[in-house]
């Protein structure tokens, strides 16, 4: 009996080693990282959108966490896509890394030295070496900015690790979406146990607003509500008000013709939208789905029509704030976080939830320990800034925006005046406000590495003259959107 004992103890302790051995050798999870471009925070059905129907997406959230307070940092020129991505690849802040990514320890490049295969689609608006050194695999690659969706120039990865000559091709949305497919169906097909990383980065909406015919009237522009803050001009001028985004309409902005542009702009995500769930009924016909955790996020806002603006080269919430959903294993579902955040914070999360060494070196925060419910938030404050001309600073229901150049200085109550459209800063009651936005705003700038003075040394007017603003469409705008939005333009 005594041996029989023994026998069954060590043949629990078998089973039990067994068991042991089995959770080590676990997979990690897949990573499919959904990466839209100009896309605002709030054109989004889940976000309230009237509008808009995003059913994939807004289910994606449903199953996962979304964070309401996500930005992008800002950008040191027009093109804030490229600092955006810039910052999201290396997890570091606009002042350490600007556009730039050679010489970075990339966010794929840091999966790829665990163990993970990784692959790049879509558009990269970094350096052509950067993305060859991130990635071991990449299909139907943009290098640039913006393009003709419909003729758009894409690269292929080589067996030598570099990016093919560029091709004509489109419809990009189909394109991207395609090429991620193909890589996931090979991957797993392939037998392979390690894990995959995806990055499937769409060149919608950013302009030219040009949906793919069956979706180009799926929205009416008379059913299309105005943003709140709509206004005909910016009240005032900084920078420079027709930077190419700004050029996309005349001033003042016509109602009719901005709501038009909505309704392209709202066919241009619910065509992504249906993309993504293409993309998710992949994972779940493979297999795959409940070991991927899935980000969806956009490298920015856009004005269109707030505050008379259209771009994104701003400190406003439209232009600044991001969408930013993270589901899949280890995240808590059907959850709401307001903890201030910035895009490159991504990198180190998604590190943390694939149980990876995190980056070393970077600025990024990992959001683990908000979405577990350890800690509130991350960060008292939220610095934006875009180039030396724009300043803000967010904390609690306050918002201070900055023109250096304009020795001018807004300030709004968020929780009052979401639109920010009532600017408190002549109200002398708000003096002491001004005066702790404005400590906290240096100390902000300090910590990044941000150089540029409260007021500048020459101050130029607010005063402008809409009439003496040039306007011309760029070289990637099709036919559909010359006959449609620069047909008021002389030859």
């Amino acid at each position: 009996m005594k041996k029989l004992s023994i026998l069954f103890s060590l043949v629990l302790v078998f089973l039990s080693c067994e068991k042991k051995v089995e959770e080590k050798i676990s997979p990690k999870p897949n990573i499919l990282f959904i990466f839209a471009d100009d896309q605002r925070a709030d054109a989004l059905g889940i976000a309230g959108n009237p509008n808009l129907k995003t059913p994939n997406i807004d289910a994606l959230a449903k199953r996962g966490t979304r964070f309401t307070n996500a930005y992008v940092m800002g950008g040191n020129h027009g093109a804030i896509c490229a600092a955006s991505r810039a910052m999201l690849m290396s997890g570091k802040g606009l002042f350490r890394v600007l556009d730039k990514l050679e010489g970075e320890h990339t966010m794929p490049m840091h999966f790829a030295a665990h163990g993970y295969t990784t692959f790049g689609t879509g558009k990269w608006h970094n350096e052509r070496s950067a993305f060859e050194q991130s990635f071991q695999h990449g299909t139907n690659v943009f290098l640039g900015g913006m393009a003709n969706h419909y003729s758009i120039s894409l690269r292929d990865m080589t067996e030598a690790d570099t990016l093919s000559a560029p091709e004509n091709k489109g419809y990009s949305t189909d394109l991207f979406t395609s090429s991620a497919i193909d890589f996931i169906e090979k991957h797993v097909n392939s037998g392979a146990e390690n894990p995959f990383f995806a990055y499937v980065s769409f060149t919608v909406p950013h302009d030219p607003y040009s949906p793919r015919e069956d979706f180009i009237d799926r929205y009416s522009p008379d059913e299309i509500k105005l943003p709140e803050n709509f206004l005909p001009l910016h009240p005032f001028q900084f920078d420079q008000l027709n930077i190419r985004d700004e050029n996309l309409l005349a001033w003042p902005r016509d109602p009719e013709k901005v709501k038009a542009v909505l309704a392209d702009y709202y066919a241009l995500i619910t065509h992504l939208d249906t993309q993504v769930g293409t993309l998710i009924e992949t994972l779940k016909r493979l297999g795959q789905y409940d070991n991927t955790i899935i980000v969806y996020a956009a490298d920015n806002g856009l004005a269109i029509g707030s505050h008379g603006l259209l771009g994104k080269q701003n400190m406003y919430e439209h232009s600044s704030k991001v969408p930013m959903i993270i589901a899949g294993p280890g995240v808590p579902e059907n959850e709401i976080q307001e903890a201030y955040t910035y895009l490159f914070d991504l990198f180190p999360t998604l590190a943390a939830l694939a149980d990876l060494p995190l980056p070393e070196g970077i600025d990024g925060v990992n959001l683990v320990k908000v979405m577990d419910g350890n800690s509130e938030g991350i960060r008292g404050s939220m610095f934006n800034a875009y180039r030396h001309t724009v300043r803000s600073i967010r904390k609690d229901d306050w918002k201070l925006i900055r023109y250096p150049e304009r020795d001018f200085t807004q300030l709004f109550n968020l929780k009052d005046d979401p639109d920010e459209l009532n600017n408190l800063a002549d109200k002398p009651e708000m003096a002491p406000k001004i005066e702790e936005l404005r400590a906290l705003l240096l100390q902000e700038q300090q910590a990044a590495g941000d150089t540029v003075a409260w007021t500048a040394e020459e101050i130029l007017p607010l005063e402008y003259d809409y009439k003496r603003i040039d306007r011309f469409p760029d070289r990637w705008q099709p036919e559909y959107t010359l006959d449609k939005y620069f047909s008021d333009l002389e030859d």
